[in-house]
């Protein structure tokens, strides 16, 4: 089911705090920075994301396929991925093919707990359930990140 939601509005302050401890240092449970560059500015634009591990390959999730961030890592193919004060610079590739992006969605809720209440928050899902995760795959974006 796509989403049109709009975010929420504690959104932008809670990835402002997030950025700032990953900067600190602290380990935050899944959750990464990743910088993007962006579209116009070519200025590397950072948000929270908790890249899940689905058959020993990473992976980034987005129910939303308009957002900033998603658009600029389309546009661009790669951004800097930041665990803590640890940065590397990865490549983002979409994944087209349905089947596997239904598998990376079907595993999210096991692999991301905490990442579920946004999933159902902007109207992805309505639960936790994997088989609900994997009917949203049409409508959500998936990266693979190399």
């Amino acid at each position: 089911m796509p989403t049109t939601a709009t975010l929420p509005g504690w959104l932008k302050p809670a990835n402002r705090l997030v950025k700032l401890l990953a900067r600190l240092g602290f380990q935050l449970g899944t959750i990464q920075v990743l910088s993007v560059p962006g579209r116009v500015s070519g200025r590397l634009r950072a948000t929270p994301v908790s890249p899940l591990v689905v058959d020993g390959r990473r992976y980034l999730v987005s129910p939303m396929p308009a957002s900033d961030w998603v658009r600029n890592a389309q546009a661009a193919g790669w951004g800097m991925l930041a665990a803590g004060r640890r940065s590397r610079r990865v490549r983002l590739e979409p994944v087209t093919d349905p089947a596997l992006r239904e598998a990376v969605l079907r595993a999210f809720p096991v692999e991301v707990p905490n990442g579920v209440p946004f999933f159902v928050r902007v109207g992805a899902v309505t639960s936790a359930d994997p088989d609900e995760f994997a009917a949203a795959a049409p409508g959500c974006v998936v990266f693979l990140v190399l």
